[in-house]
């Protein structure tokens, strides 16, 4: 047996607003019933992102223990609330591609003597599903964008190395005194303007939320921020669930410093856009 941190919701005190939902990087949490509900065990990274955002205290963390990761045990606690959270794991489980997992649950469902949901196309992963993973073409027959290149050399605005969090020393000469931008990676390859609107005059950290290790993150940051004096932190993610996680790590680094730092937080959309 295992210790796992995970979170627990408080349904007396939960309201539905819906305000964690965005704020869980694993897209774990979804509304059924009126009530935040953790859909599945498994994408549940423990690191609390949603908590922050819950204005009624519901979000808290347990430490339980548990063993190696069985769906059937996830399903024996699913069932007990009844057929929407059924449904809702179900798809959960089909939009991350966990396949073998949804067989597990669905051979348990009729061992039980229960019927299966029908999972619908909708919530195909290809048309839908975890919104920081699902495929989204934009290409359009005949279509034409301004070319921007004649003549026009565009000049790069990146003035340090490395730029990776793992690889930044934390007492890097170009961190004193610093604009920091903490950028996700994604970011500069969705946002056409990243270095003329937001990496000019800025030392740049860059890291994927969904990807590298949240908790190896906040111990980094905080130390980045209580060990130099920074003028700002910026943070640029996508507007996709996954992205969110950075948010809360570095808004605790910054309180925990004990130290006025402006923090802005600036999300790029899908399409391409900036909006904070």
């Amino acid at each position: 047996m295992a210790k796992r941190k995970i979170i627990k919701i408080d349904e007396d005190k939960c309201n539905g607003c819906g305000e964690c939902i965005p704020n869980c990087p694993e897209g774990a949490l979804q509304i059924i019933e009126g009530k935040a509900r953790l859909v599945s065990d498994l994408f549940c990274d423990g690191l609390g992102a949603c908590i922050g955002h819950c204005p009624q205290g519901a979000i808290d963390i347990e430490e339980r223990e548990t063993e190696a990761y069985s769906e059937r045990k996830v399903m024996e606690n699913i069932i007990k609330q009844g057929p929407a959270v059924i449904a809702a794991h179900l798809k959960h489980l089909k939009e991350h591609n966990e396949f073998k997992l949804l067989g597990e649950a669905m051979e348990f469902m009729k061992e039980k003597g229960l019927a299966a949901p029908e999972l619908d196309a909708e919530h195909n992963h290809s048309s839908g599903g975890c919104p920081g993973s699902r495929i989204i073409d934009r290409r359009t027959v005949g279509s034409a964008k301004m070319d921007q290149s004649v003549g026009v050399k565009a000049q790069s605005e990146l003035e340090q190395w490395p730029i990776q969090i793992n690889l930044v020393p934390e007492n890097a000469p170009y961190l004193k005194n610093a604009d920091l931008l903490i950028a996700a990676d994604c970011v500069p390859f969705a946002y056409a303007n990243f270095h003329r609107d937001l990496l000019k005059g800025k030392t740049l950290l860059v890291g994927c939320p969904k990807l590298d290790d949240l908790e190896f993150y906040r111990e980094k940051v905080g130390r980045i921020i209580k060990n130099n004096e920074l003028k700002s932190v910026t943070y640029v993610h996508m507007e996709v669930p996954c992205c969110f996680g950075l948010i809360s790590i570095i808004e605790d680094a910054i309180a925990s410093s004990g130290k006025n730092i402006p923090f802005k937080d600036v999300t790029i959309t899908l399409q391409g856009e900036r909006k904070e």
